[in-house]
């Protein structure tokens, strides 16, 4: 995987767009305290009228969906796209789509580095894709979620956006060296299913960081049988590991931990590893570039960006 560009840091007045690109927004309350956190930074925040579409679970049809992104990617004015939340959906809308600034076209060439994109979970996709262009995403959080996040990941996620510098991650170190990559955040079920598609990105030089939710241990060992058999992690150089929540097996259910689970399925791919970093669902989720160099440290338990 080739590094990505960060775009323009932003500052207050610049003009935001809201998405809702995958599934249907329910979290009315969330949704409305995270636009708040925005705007107190001094952003101006511009709600798509069709945020509160729906079509089943999803947060409307495809072509509705995809025409937010649009939208927003081609308004010369926006500076950022916040998606309203995760779910289910980015695949759909990605099926068939050409980001815009790829065509080439004058007009919309700016916007080969004029765009932040920030989301995570089943943003992934969107995050993914647009890894393709050359252009750097955040992982971070939704706007469904930030106003429930800490004092420290609030200031980082300003800091990724506006240009300055982010602290270090520290988590626990599974051993293995120290790595320099090009990091690649991910929700594990979200990727797993764009492996071997055109949305994955090439996996060469990659330090991979996941998460999870709702998995089941049986499941997440599938998705990480998966990872294996398709020979993914042999061009991975790291792995970080975010938080896997409520990622346990149902009551009076033989199983093994996520934790038991993730040790063995990884442990042995003699590359460097660290576990419990503070990123993911249901609970603090500490901003990630996408596609920026970035340095693990398997024996220190240490995950640390440049943000050059």
């Amino acid at each position: 995987m080739n590094l990505c560009q960060l775009p323009p840091p932003l500052k207050p007045g610049d003009l935001l767009r809201v998405i809702a690109s995958s599934g249907a927004l329910r979290e009315l309350d969330a949704f409305q305290q995270g636009i708040e956190v925005w705007r107190s930074r001094g952003y101006n925040v511009k709600i798509s009228t069709s945020v509160e579409d729906r079509w089943g679970y999803l947060a409307g049809t495809d072509d509705n969906r995809r025409h937010q992104l649009k939208e927003a990617w081609t308004d010369p004015e926006c500076k950022a796209i916040l998606c309203a939340r995760g779910g289910y959906g980015s695949a759909r809308l990605l099926e068939d789509w050409v980001w815009p600034a790829s065509r080439g076209d004058t007009e919309n060439q700016k916007s080969k580095i004029g765009k932040w994109l920030i989301g995570f979970s089943d943003v992934t996709g969107l995050l993914w894709s647009l890894s393709h262009q050359g252009i750097a995403g955040v992982h971070g959080p939704l706007l469904t979620t930030i106003a429930a996040e800490p004092e420290w990941s609030l200031k980082r996620l300003f800091d990724c956006v506006e240009g300055r510098k982010l602290e270090p991650l520290e988590g626990n170190g599974w051993g293995g060296g120290t790595v320099t990559g090009v990091l690649l955040p991910a929700n594990l079920t979200v990727a797993t299913h764009f492996l071997n598609t055109p949305v994955q990105p090439e996996l060469d030089n990659v330090i991979l960081a996941i998460e999870d939710v709702t998995e089941a241990p049986y499941r997440i060992d599938r998705m990480l049988t998966q990872w294996r058999m398709t020979g993914a992690f042999e061009k991975v150089k790291g792995i970080a590991l975010g938080r896997f929540s409520r990622c346990e097996a149902p009551q009076n259910i033989p199983s093994l931990s996520v934790e038991e689970v993730l040790r063995d399925r990884l442990s042995n791919l003699s590359i460097p590893i660290v576990s419990d970093l503070p990123f993911g669902h249901d609970g603090c989720n500490a901003a990630l570039p996408v596609g920026i160099l970035a340095h693990l440290d398997g024996n220190k338990g240490i995950l640390s960006v440049n943000d050059k």
